[in-house]
């Protein structure tokens, strides 16, 4: 059970896999970071000074929070602001990763065709079959 476990975990897809989530992970973290405190701000400077994340529509009456993390201690809100964070987020990624694939598929060789392998036996005696009833039918 142990080999046929290290067979499995160790095989080339599954690492890689594995290796990718651990690294879309940490990337998904560096997107969060440049949407959150370098993007957010300027956007939310050009919308009039507030905190992006903080965009909010009170869904219930009595809501008077200025901050979305206040306004739902209080009611139900439509927190649209970090819903655009995380779509900005999502096309900043895919983006990247568009990229990535571009880049890695420019960067693969072609590899060349494969020769056919010989004929076995069977096939050479099929040939030379082919080849007599072909002579034959010219006459």
């Amino acid at each position: 059970m142990w080999s046929e476990f290290k067979s499995f975990a160790f095989k080339g897809n599954a690492f890689d896999l594995a290796i990718g989530v651990i690294i879309g992970a940490a990337f998904s973290r560096i997107v969060d970071g440049i949407v959150t405190f370098l993007i957010n701000p300027i956007i939310g400077a050009l919308l009039g000074g507030l905190n992006f994340n903080d965009y909010f529509l009170p869904l219930t009456s009595g809501i008077t929070a200025s901050t979305l993390a206040e306004a739902q201690k209080q009611g139900a809100v439509l927190a649209y602001g970090a819903f655009l964070t995380v779509v900005i987020n999502f096309l900043i990624v895919a983006f990247v990763l568009f990229q990535l694939v571009k880049v890695s598929n420019r960067m693969r060789r072609a590899e060349p065709p494969l020769p056919p392998p010989p004929p076995n036996r069977t096939e050479e005696l099929l040939a030379d079959i082919r080849d007599t009833l072909k002579s034959r039918a010219a006459l």
